[in-house]
């Protein structure tokens, strides 16, 4: 009964296979396999303490201790019964890895590192079955973290930043339940336990002091069935997402070959867009099919073309017409006409560009546009309210957003804008951090450029504002820019990279079927997405509602769970 309720819970999210591995726990420690001859926690402590004094007597662990108790602040947030728990020093050793990782000799046992794959080493630290974990941060830099914990058996080495727990009797406590149970909650268990600045790390004594459940070895054995459940759910889960993944590169690539003809691109499209509903399980699937589909819409195969559309070269001379009377009127100012005329006398299209579909032009974004400014300003001095400041951060994805969103007062509006004020309608990009994102300024939107932004206006009537955008937005956008970007730890965009980036413009006919199909295309990713975020809604409501019949011990609640 319990396998359908969780088969049904999790799908393909493998963040739910984890959230199982908890419910596993939670129903143990709820008593849930529990029998009628189950050794009660105080016949378990009687025994551990026997056969700690045999080790004592060989030597093995050090002289007895008096046993504390664990503060109920000390559980993990789920549980609220200290009694039914233990410091995991009382039941198990925690030693410190002896290995040196990089002065180790390659040799024929394990060496357990930090990272998923082992290692090897020319002689072994330990032997039996341990729980290897980290007392380093994964990330540094101040930041408390672990990746995750490891299960090692057998004669293996161990690193020096790593420690194994040896349970003191194996016969009652599992070495691979208390692997399960510490890696299930790691974050509130051992990640809150890191202290330091600069080198965050965890000490033995703090491990010791880590609160575990005291279970029967029963109850163990059932939580050990569960887990090898979730290992075949988590390798059943890989190799449906690998079939799923090549089955949608495949259907992508047919779509975006060089030599997917005119005539075969229909069929292979609806292909495509019949397919990819049923293929798509993850985000970052959904996020390939748009990156696919604006790559398609910036290469002409997006929609059919027609000859007896204006070409774009005719359209950038229309546009070079209205940019120079615009200028010539002294918009936006006499300087900034001087500065933008100035430009575009130094615009250039270099040599052996991909050939463009008939009746498209290869232009640079200064070409195609009335102007294109940058932030000159340095940090401009913040107000709690007033007109929004839109900075690197405050665009992504295609999108305003207000990600710490910083505010500016009327006085600083008009000093940081005397180049021109930014008005709805103009794209919005980014030189850093990263470079290159881009939004349209929406309708009755009223902003001041932050440092490192950039905007580009158009000439009114002669580019589709949103074709530009989906153009900006091609993830082999970087690949076009003519001034390399600067920097080695944080790149940024040169302000000429961004006047100089190659955009292939079609006729303005064709720029608005392009950007139709688009936003028709958008919108099925956008349903996609949405029914993706409801079956993990739903499956995390379920795996909710086990975990809470999981902590309340009931008669029907363990025929469930059987």
């Amino acid at each position: 009964m319990i396998d359908a309720h969780l088969l049904e819970a999790i799908g393909d999210a493998p963040e739910h296979v984890a959230a199982l591995r908890k419910l596993a726990v939670a129903f143990a420690v709820g008593g849930h396999f529990d029998r009628d001859n189950t050794v009660s926690a105080s016949e378990l402590l009687i025994s551990l303490e026997a056969v700690k004094n045999i080790l004592r007597e060989q030597g093995k662990i050090g002289k007895k201790k008096s046993a504390w108790a664990v503060p109920p602040e000390h559980l993990p947030e789920v549980f609220d019964d200290p009694t039914k728990f233990v410091p995991l020093g009382q039941i198990a050793r925690v030693e410190k890895g002896k290995t040196g990782i990089k002065k180790a000799v390659p040799g024929c046992y394990p060496l357990v590192v930090t990272a998923a794959a082992r290692e090897t080493c020319d002689h072994f630290d330990f032997e039996g079955a341990a729980v290897i974990i980290p007392l380093v941060s994964s990330t540094g830099h101040g930041n408390a973290s672990i990746n995750r914990l490891h299960y090692q058996e057998g004669q293996f080495a161990l690193g020096t930043i790593l420690a194994a727990v040896f349970p003191h009797d194996p016969n009652s406590t599992s070495a691979r339940f208390l692997f399960e149970y510490l890696s299930a909650y790691k974050d509130e268990l051992l990640v809150s336990r890191m202290t330091g600045t600069a080198n965050v790390t965890l000490s033995i004594g703090r491990i010791a002091e880590v609160p575990v459940p005291l279970l029967s070895p029963i109850a163990q054995a059932k939580v050990d069935e569960l887990m090898a459940l979730c290992d075949r759910l988590e390798e059943a889960r890989k190799t449906r997402e690998k079939t799923r993944d090549k089955l949608t590169a495949a259907s992508l690539t047919r779509l975006t070959a060089p030599e997917t003809s005119t005539e075969e691109f229909p069929s292979y499209a609806q292909f495509a867009l019949d397919a990819l509903p049923s293929l798509t399980s993850r985000p970052e699937q959904i996020r390939g099919l748009r990156q696919t589909i604006l790559n398609l819409a910036v290469r002409g195969k997006l929609v059919e073309q027609d000859p007896a559309d204006e070409p774009a070269e005719q359209l950038l001379s229309r546009i070079a017409e209205g940019r120079t009377d615009l200028l010539a009127a002294g918009y936006p100012t006499a300087s900034e006409a001087k500065t933008q005329q100035k430009k575009q006398k130094q615009q250039s299209i270099p040599e052996g560009l991909e050939k463009l579909p008939l009746g498209w032009s290869w232009s640079t974004l200064q070409q195609c546009s009335l102007m294109v400014i940058d932030c000159k300003n340095k940090t401009a001095p913040y107000s709690q309210s007033g007109i929004r400041l839109i900075r690197t951060t405050n665009v992504r994805d295609g999108k305003l957003n207000s990600k710490d969103q910083k505010f500016v007062n009327d006085a600083t509006y008009e000093a940081w804008s005397l180049r021109g004020k930014p008005a709805p309608g103009d794209i919005l990009i980014t030189r850093e951090a990263p470079m290159g994102e881009v939004c349209i300024i929406p309708e009755d939107e009223q902003i001041c450029l932050g440092q490192r932004m950039m905007l580009a206006r158009l000439v009114p009537n002669t580019i589709d504002t949103e074709f530009l955008l989906y153009s900006l937005c091609d993830p082999n956008l970087m690949d076009r820019v003519q001034d390399k970007p600067l920097g080695m730890t944080v790149q940024h965009l040169r302000v000429g990279g961004v006047e100089t980036l190659l955009v292939p413009l079609p006729p303005l006919a064709e720029q608005r079927r392009i950007a139709a199909k688009v936003d028709a295309l958008m919108a099925l990713c956008d349903r996609l997405e949405n029914a993706l975020t409801e079956a993990d809604t739903t499956r995390t409501r379920l795996l909710e509602a086990l975990l809470h019949e999981a902590l309340e011990p009931t008669t029907g609640a363990l025929e469930a769970a059987e």
